[in-house]
């Protein structure tokens, strides 16, 4: 019996050193997948806010240029700053509680920070001025409260648009358009006929890259040629039909407008032929109406005739 339960302790014993080395790894394995995840999640957490907070802005060259400080904060204790920076490490201007901005010898003349936000006021900007833009507070660590990616562009150029006549007859014509930049081409088929004009072709009429776009369409008879990018557009158009000789069907209008002559005609005679017929109606009812009475004189003059009283 003592042996017995000798055994049975030991047994015991076992299963839970077994229990707790399972224990131990399983919460070591748990606890690496929760470090892990944990880790990746807030990674990916920081990725995102870094990608959205960051703010593309696109500026023409030669223009002002206004960033805006979004996340509010407040400038409490005088060592508290606040300092717009370009490209991470060149301070554009800087704030400190109770005194005028300090603006860096490259910027002045060009640089405004105003209001209580601290907003930015770049004027006149040039290539040069393109990169990343940082509103960071510093109290007991520096924080952004504002990232900016500027993208300085010229005007866009107008296109060159040419129209060269293919084929024409007296029926219909056939044109090849082209529209060009510097950057770009796109040159396709139309079809011109007495009534409209129309895409002959399934070229495509987009090309967009990474500095500006081109677009081609057309409206009734006229071509439209659009050079656009993020700051300007420009557009060129000319009217097809200019370019064609389309005569006209002129054995057809001839035709319209003898039916409509022939149609007037008609009506007119039609109306007359009723207006007198409806004349002609009254005229023989008011003659039977006057006629009536001069029968009925002459018919009782006749009766008291023979009786020799009235004649006499």
């Amino acid at each position: 019996m003592y042996v017995t339960k000798m055994i049975e302790n030991k047994r015991e014993a076992n299963r839970k050193q077994v229990f707790k080395v399972l224990c131990y790894f399983l919460h070591c394995s748990v606890e690496r997948i929760m470090t892990r995840g944990v880790v990746l999640f807030a990674f990916s957490l920081l990725y995102i806010i870094e990608v959205q907070g960051l703010q593309h802005v696109f500026a023409l060259h030669g223009k002002d240029l206004h960033l805006d400080v979004k996340e509010p904060f407040k400038l409490v204790k005088q060592t508290d700053v606040f300092s717009w920076k370009f490209n991470s490490n060149a301070n554009i201007v800087k704030h400190v509680l109770n005194s005028e901005p300090d603006v860096s010898d490259n910027y002045k003349g060009r640089v405004e920070s105003f209001g209580p936000s601290y907003s930015l006021l770049l004027k006149n900007v040039q290539h040069s001025d393109s990169g990343d833009y940082t509103a960071i507070v510093s109290v007991q660590s520096d924080k952004k409260v504002a990232e900016y990616k500027v993208i300085v562009q010229d005007p866009v150029t107008p296109a060159d648009l040419t129209v060269h006549l293919v084929s024409n007859n007296s029926d219909s014509c056939n044109l090849t358009v082209t529209c060009s930049t510097v950057d770009y081409n796109i040159s396709s088929s139309f079809r011109c006929d007495a009534q409209h004009c129309s895409h002959a072709d399934k070229n495509n009429l987009n090309t967009t890259g990474n500095v500006s776009s081109l677009k081609v369409y057309l409206h009734q008879d006229t071509i439209f040629c659009n050079h656009s990018n993020q700051v300007s557009w420009n557009q060129t158009m000319k009217v097809l039909k200019s370019y064609c000789d389309i005569k006209t069907d002129s054995s057809g209008a001839t035709i319209i407008a003898a039916s409509t002559s022939v149609l007037s005609f008609l009506t007119l005679s039609i109306t007359l032929c009723v207006i007198m017929k409806c004349k002609g109606r009254r005229g023989n009812q008011e003659n039977t109406i006057y006629a009536v009475p001069e029968e009925v004189t002459q018919g009782q003059t006749q009766s008291q005739t023979p009786s020799g009283h009235e004649s006499l």
